[in-house]
């Protein structure tokens, strides 16, 4: 009995690099994102981030999926939409008050705001 489960334990070993070698290229482009973050935030010494880091290169490796991406990314669409528009809205307040000042500010804010939802519109690829 110990040599099949030896041998059971040895095929199984083998086995998990063939699952890990057929994991989806998305996945393994996200995988590649958070360990390249992950490096800069070492090197600079962000400890925090290092950890939040380690921590979302774990759930990507063990739960990556292209359905699990696609909701993700959908999410972050969703709320970089959001902010775009809370910033548009407060952009048309300034405006509406005539503030220099305040429309720059909010004009820089919106822009930011543009880029993050572009940044989330972005193919995985």
């Amino acid at each position: 009995m110990k040599p099949l489960v030896l041998c059971a334990c040895v095929l199984a070993l083998h086995a998990v690099p063939a699952l890990a070698a057929d994991a989806s290229p998305a996945c393994a482009a996200k995988q590649a994102r958070i360990e390249s973050q992950l490096a800069e935030a070492t090197a600079q010494g962000r400890n925090r981030e290092v950890a939040g880091l380690k921590q979302a290169l774990r759930g990507n490796k063990a739960h990556c999926t292209d359905a699990w991406l696609a909701k993700e990314r959908d999410a972050q669409i969703r709320q970089a939409t959001k902010k775009v528009a809370e910033r548009e809205k407060s952009l048309a307040a300034a405006e509406k008050k005539g503030d220099a000042k305040k429309i720059a500010a909010r004009k820089a804010k919106l822009d930011e705001a543009q880029k993050a939802l572009a940044e989330a519109q972005r193919p995985l690829l």
